[in-house]
């Protein structure tokens, strides 16, 4: 009996600098999590009246309001007196006159649109009429110690610039090898001209690494014989006044400017290998750059909820739990008596499902959590993450005072104990609570898989420094199907998903440290 006293000590001894305690089994709040609950909510946002819940269309506005009215009946508090979050979707299509005209030593040559001049969906409905520099990549990335723009001043000028960038091909480019980095997309090289003041942008396919020249710029279905008019893809809507003329440019036009490719592909190879700019302007050349879009509005919303934290201090930071609400919508065209309907039940109307059983827990706990939490369903996943994205761009609640996001998106299927956490080597503090917690769940977790890091809401997080954890059961054969049907979901295991991330979430939002 000493004995068995003496170990019972230690043990108690052993555990009590735990930061968590060990023989808690439960948390009150977990109990509003049940299986019956997430099919609820399954069962109507996957129904056949949703008809996959299209960004935007009425039957997503349906979803946010049925979100919306659980947020409100649970206790949650709205957002600037509402419980939606507005997003300014856009759809841009290619107009009718665009031009390219590049005057050298007093001659003029116009260039053919799509053969030798293709506009980027980013680009502006404005013309412009400048000189030209040549901007080598374009990019400007002080924690590499590299900048295209360190020995020139763009401001009121047309910049030319490659794709990619330096040590494309190269394992020990200190632009993280042969992986691109973000500076490599053409966005980010607008993005940074713009800012630099420059009023237009002539990129070109870097010629030392890719034998294809062809102004490939957007497949806009105004210049394509194949490409239907809805093909155009859903934007977060910009500022048009900011937006400036960017046009993918092929070889005649490298050849104007530079003489040949082959002198192109000298002054690339000497930024490559010199890591230094060779950046400088045309003498006696002007460009006269004209593009023009039509911007067509198309709104949708986020849903938002809001529990504030009991803590004087701590409310101030907060936990964010979201999920994607929408999914791919339906066939226009299909046969008679078939299904025709992506009604999304996994993907995502369990993650939503999820969202919403874990502000339930939330609420039902007999104290609040000392953080605030923000829990929020995002349109426009979908589309390119256009929600999450919209949120961080505009957040309801301070990024630098947001700890952690935890996302949701697709829980519901395939072996009944186990569960992808993505994102635990990119947050390993929070991953080592979540594995703390999942000891009174017992699913077995799997590894973090970094080919879905970005493919979902937690990436925008990610993207603004924010730690993110998603919660994901895989891939199966439904996905994107319209057999992603609700009687397919395993109810108990989305209700266990939720429940640990609700357990995360609690200790998070607890946390003194």
């Amino acid at each position: 009996m000493l004995i068995r006293i003496i170990i019972t000590a230690i043990l108690i001894a052993s555990f009590a600098g735990c930061s968590f305690n060990i023989f808690r089994s439960s948390l009150p709040g977990e109990k509003a999590i049940t299986p019956q609950l997430i099919a609820k909510h399954i069962n109507f946002l996957a129904s056949d009246s949703l008809k996959g819940r299209n960004t935007p269309s009425p039957e997503l506005d349906s979803a946010a309001e049925y979100i919306a009215k659980e947020f409100h009946s649970i206790g949650l508090s709205p957002v600037n007196d509402s419980y939606f979050q507005k997003l300014n979707l856009c759809v841009v299509k290619l107009d009718k006159d665009n031009h390219l005209k590049i005057s050298k030593d007093r001659s003029e040559k116009l260039f053919q649109i799509k053969e030798e001049f293709t506009p980027f969906e980013m680009t502006g409905n404005k013309e412009t009429n400048a000189s030209v520099i040549f901007a080598g990549y374009g990019i400007d990335a002080p924690e590499y110690n590299y900048s295209d723009y360190s020995n020139i001043d763009v401001a009121g000028k047309i910049v030319f610039v490659l794709r990619h960038e330096p040590g494309e091909e190269d394992t020990n480019s200190v632009f993280d090898g042969v992986k691109s980095t973000a500076y490599s997309n053409v966005p980010r090289k607008v993005k940074t001209a713009i800012e630099k003041g420059a009023v237009g942008v002539l990129v070109a396919t870097d010629p030392l690494n890719h034998t294809s020249l062809t102004p490939r710029g957007f497949p806009w279905p105004s210049l394509s014989k194949t490409i239907p008019e809805d093909a155009l893809p859903m934007n977060l809507s910009m500022d048009e006044s900011k937006k400036i003329p960017v046009v993918h440019v092929g070889e005649e036009v490298i050849n104007l400017l530079f003489g040949n490719v082959d002198s192109l592909k000298n002054l690339q190879s000497e930024i490559d290998a010199s890591f230094t700019s060779q950046s400088f302007q045309f003498e006696n050349v002007s460009v006269n750059l004209k593009t023009t879009t039509i911007v067509t509005e198309k709104p949708a919303r986020n849903v938002v909820g809001f529990l504030e934290g009991s803590d004087p201090v701590l409310k101030n930071e907060g936990v964010v739990i979201g999920a994607h609400c929408d999914h791919v919508g339906y066939k226009k065209k299909h046969e008679p008596d078939t299904d025709y309907i992506f009604n999304g039940a996994d993907d995502n109307a369990s993650g939503t499902s999820g969202v919403l059983a874990i502000a339930a827990a939330f609420t039902a706990m007999k104290t609040k959590p000392k953080r605030s939490v923000m829990f929020l369903t995002f349109a426009g996943e979908e589309k390119g993450l256009l929600g999450s994205e919209a949120y961080v761009e505009n957040p309801l609640f301070s990024l630098e005072k947001t700890v952690v996001m935890l996302n949701l998106d697709m829980i519901g299927r395939n072996h009944e104990d186990t569960l992808f956490i993505i994102g635990s080597s990119r947050s390993p503090d929070v991953a080592a609570i979540n594995a703390e917690e999942n000891s009174f769940i017992g699913f077995t977790l799997a590894g973090n898989e970094e080919r879905y890091v970005g493919g979902s809401d937690h990436a925008s997080f990610m993207k603004k420094k924010v730690p993110a954890l998603f919660y994901h059961t895989g891939t199966h054969a439904d996905y994107h199907k319209v057999t992603d049907h609700a009687d397919l979901i395993d109810m108990t295991k989305a209700a266990k998903v939720s429940q640990l991330a609700f357990r995360t979430a609690w200790r998070l939002a607890n946390e003194n440290k």
